[in-house]
Order: structure tokens, then sequence, then C-alpha cells
């Protein structure tokens, strides 16, 4: 296959654009088409495809394979990142159809049937694995979810939780695993403190809880015109200060679970010169970068500005949310609109009763 060879080495214009992706894919994909048939040189896909989803955006993933006998499926997988998610569905969406191949976004469901895992001389399957949820009047809308593993050994206790992850994975598809569970234990069935139930029934039983808690907040929303913020000042472990303002009436709404992502945009800037705080001309950059965000990050859309905290060379930005794909979105493009200037970067978790934000409540 000396012409895949010739092919794969052509110099390309850079990707930029999901429609530069698939124009570029559209010269390859009878070259691509071959090799996963012929299951021969595979190394020459995977080397040709991984640095241009690289250049589209860090962070993506793929597997291939034969999906029928004239048909190849290719998988784009954000592997579990949140903030990675969107961009892999609006890839995949803005796929043309190609005869022959099929795309898929994020990684699906398997058959429970034959689903099993072999890692590192543990065995995970429907046969030894079951579970039971964990329920916390303090935190009723959690979905908290111990797993046994009749095999269980703690000595190799990190191998264990890697399968057991590896196979929800697999049982639940990357967008249900990434997305539902707010907290997962691992242990052994013999430390089991409630009934078990077959881990088959997990994904169902995840659905159930979901819908519950959609249909529960779904219509659930703020207004912050009126809020007060309050001032806390701290130090970082070297020693700089740090100055954070919050909304202190927004910390304690009962209704947090409503917007259970939170958005946490970090933007760096230089100083070293100034105790780890901002200069004056960097101070009305960072405002002008919060106002801009505050702006587009609207309570009426399912947005709450809970806060920022500034100090040791960087300002973070609080937002909760009610969706983390439009909130990737946003970020993604006001991050575009100040390169060169200076440095923003953002992460997407869910929390869906703001606990990362307690310490603030015993300053």
């Amino acid at each position: 296959m000396n012409f895949l060879k010739n092919l794969f080495n052509k110099k390309e214009t850079p990707i930029q654009t999901p429609e530069d992706f698939w124009q570029w894919f559209l010269t390859k994909e009878s070259a691509f088409y071959a090799v996963v048939k012929s299951k021969t040189n595979i190394d020459l896909f995977f080397d040709e495809l991984s640095p241009k989803l690289n250049e589209l955006r860090e962070g993506f993933f793929f597997s291939t394979g034969m999906l029928k006998d004239d048909t190849v499926e290719l998988v784009i997988t954000a592997d579990g990142n949140i903030k990675n998610i969107v961009f892999v569905e609006d890839l995949v969406s803005a796929a043309p159809p190609i005869k022959g191949w099929t795309f898929t976004a994020l990684k699906s469901a398997l058959d429970m049937q034959n689903l099993s895992i072999n890692m590192s001389g543990y065995s995970f399957s429907r046969s030894n694995l079951n579970f039971y949820s964990n329920d916390d009047k303090n935190y009723p809308d959690e979905i908290d979810i111990t797993v046994t593993y009749d095999d269980f050994n703690e000595k190799d206790e990190d191998i264990i939780a890697n399968g057991v992850y590896i196979f929800l994975d697999n049982l639940l598809g990357e967008l249900q695993f990434a997305t539902t569970i707010d907290n997962l234990d691992i242990v052994s069935n013999t430390k089991s403190e409630k009934e078990l139930i077959p881990i088959e029934k997990l994904k169902s039983f995840l659905t159930w809880r979901e819908k519950e808690f959609v249909e529960k907040y779904e219509s659930t929303g703020r207004n912050t015109d009126d809020d007060a913020y309050s001032s806390y000042k701290a130090t970082t472990e070297s020693g700089l200060p740090v100055v954070s303002i919050l909304n202190a009436d927004l910390l304690k709404w009962q209704d947090k679970p409503s917007h259970p992502w939170i958005l946490k945009i970090k933007i760096n800037y230089d100083g070293n010169d100034t105790n780890g705080m901002p200069d004056n001309p960097t101070y009305d950059l960072l405002e002008e970068i919060e106002d801009k965000l505050i702006e587009k990050f609207n309570y009426n859309d399912g947005f709450l500005n809970i806060g920022r905290e500034t100090g040791g060379n960087v300002r973070i930005v609080y937002f909760a949310c009610k969706d983390f794909r439009e909130a990737a979105k946003i970020t993604e493009v006001a991050a575009k609109e100040y390169t060169g200037k200076i440095a923003i970067d953002y992460d997407i978790y869910k929390d869906k009763y703001w606990t990362s934000f307690n310490h603030f409540s015993a300053v």
C-alpha cells in the first residue's frame, strides 16, 4: 500500500472548522476505508487522523471498525470530558453523507448480554457487578451510586476502579455515564449496606432519576438583579493575596440544583510585579472581559453569575448553568476573542448543591 503512504504524506491546509475537517476527510475517505476494511496498515489511519482532530480541538479521540460488511463506523469521543462533548456532537452533526461510512458522536451503550471487560487479571461483567443507590436527606437530588464487585481486592483498588469505570462507560454510553452520576463508590459486595440491584438495571434507574430531576427544576429560574454581594479575603499557599466577590444571596438559594453545572473561567495574567494582583491596565481588561461574560451569560438564558476571585496571577469567574453545552460554546467564543491579549481557560463540572463554594459560608 505504498500509495497510502504517498497520499498520507502530502502537506495540507490546517484544520480550523468542522467544515474544514470534513472537506479534508473527503479527500482521504477511500484510502481510510481500504485500510479499515483490510485491517492492514491501520496505524496509517490513526497517525493521519489524530493530528487533524487535534488541529481542530485538543481532547478529541476516536475509534473505528467495520459496522457491517460494507460500512465503516468512525466514533469520535470526548473521553468523558464535559467541555468537549458539545464540540464532538457539532463535529459529527456537520459530517456529510459518505457512502460506506457511519459517523457517531460519543461512545454508544453496548449490548449488556455480551458486555465483558478483561484487564490486569480481572473480569467485569453483569455476573460480578451490582449496585445500590445512597440517599442523603441533605442532598436529595444527588445521584449517589455504590457499585459492588465480587472480586474486590484492596491492593488492586485502582485497577478495579478503572475496570468498573470502563464497564460503566460501555454499559451506559459515554454521555449518560459522564453526565448523570454525581457520586460513585466501588466496594466489595461483602461491604454492601443495602440490597443489591443487578447492574443491568442501572441504565433504566439513571434515566428515571434524571427524568424526575428535569421535571422538578425545568422551569426554575432566578432574577439576580437585586442580590447582595459580599467580599472575602484570603491568601494562596505561597502567601499571595486573593480577593473574592460573591453573590451572597445566591449562595443561600434553596434551588441550587436547578443550575447543576459550574462554569469556572480562568483568566491568567502577569502579576509578578504587583504581588499577584493585576496592574491598572490589566484590571481594566479583566473588567471588560467579565462584563462581556456577564452580558452573554444571562439569567434569563439559564446562567447565574456566582462571583469571582482575583489573586495569584489569575482571575476566576464562576457561573452556575442549567446546560453545559451552551456554557462551553459561549466561553469558547469569548476565549478566542482575546487570543493574543490574555490567556483564558475554563472548566465545567457538575455540582448540584454548589458544595465547591461551601468554604465561603465559613468565612
